[in-house]
């Protein structure tokens, strides 16, 4: 470790995906976005719970089924007091929820931007290995190698080539985790003991401090 800067990236997606539904506003199927509100309705012990979408051109709406005739007994005291209330951080987690939007969409579509949070973890003066902690609390498109060579400004091939020549490290997925989507907890480290440009160009990159 001594020899490490260790950095941690908190990747936030921007934008929900969007599930495309057969609008009745418009007569086909429709883009539609989350409304962020939640709709309920209670029969005796029952209660059935919709997260609301809206239409992109007409802004017509379609329910999104989240509970279903559950028994109010049966139900996660947090997520009942989360729908109860409109929990916005609830819901905004609920949106990313691709697989609950597949069972009810022929097409969902998913966006790449986010923003990221850069935090030295521990830091020397001689360090020559980077190792980046990834925090992901939301799904997201972006594959790891485009996501590195984005913010490490390098290319893709590059950061091939040090994986290839075992400089480039990550802890799970073997050989084939830089062509896949970012993952929460993923760590990658990098030997850049040869590297003479750690300082000018790695370190403020993987940062995002300047010099």
């Amino acid at each position: 470790m001594c020899k490490t800067l260790q950095v941690r990236w908190t990747i936030t997606p921007q934008t929900a995906p969007q599930p495309w539904i057969t609008c009745s506003g418009c007569g086909g199927l429709r883009a539609f976005r989350s409304s962020d509100r939640i709709r309920l309705n209670a029969n005796g012990r029952k209660l059935d719970a919709w997260l609301i979408y809206k239409c992109l051109i007409c802004q017509r709406t379609w329910n999104r089924p989240i509970l279903e005739r559950r028994n109010v007994r049966s139900i996660d005291p947090a997520i009942l007091d989360a729908l109860q209330s409109n929990d916005r951080d609830w819901i905004r987690a609920e949106t990313f929820n691709i697989e609950a939007l597949r069972r009810h969409s022929p097409r969902v579509d998913e966006f790449a931007e986010f923003d990221i949070a850069k935090q030295i973890r521990h830091q020397t003066a001689d360090w020559t290995r980077l190792e980046i902690e990834l925090m992901v609390p939301l799904p997201i498109s972006t594959r790891l190698d485009r996501l590195l060579a984005s913010e490490l400004k390098v290319s893709r091939s590059r950061l091939q080539a040090l994986q290839e020549h075992g400089k480039l490290l990550i802890d799970a997925d073997g050989a084939a985790a830089l062509r896949r989507r970012i993952r929460n907890g993923a760590r990658i480290t990098i030997d850049l003991a040869m590297e003479t440009d750690r300082e000018q160009s790695w370190r403020p990159a993987a940062t995002g401090d300047p010099l």
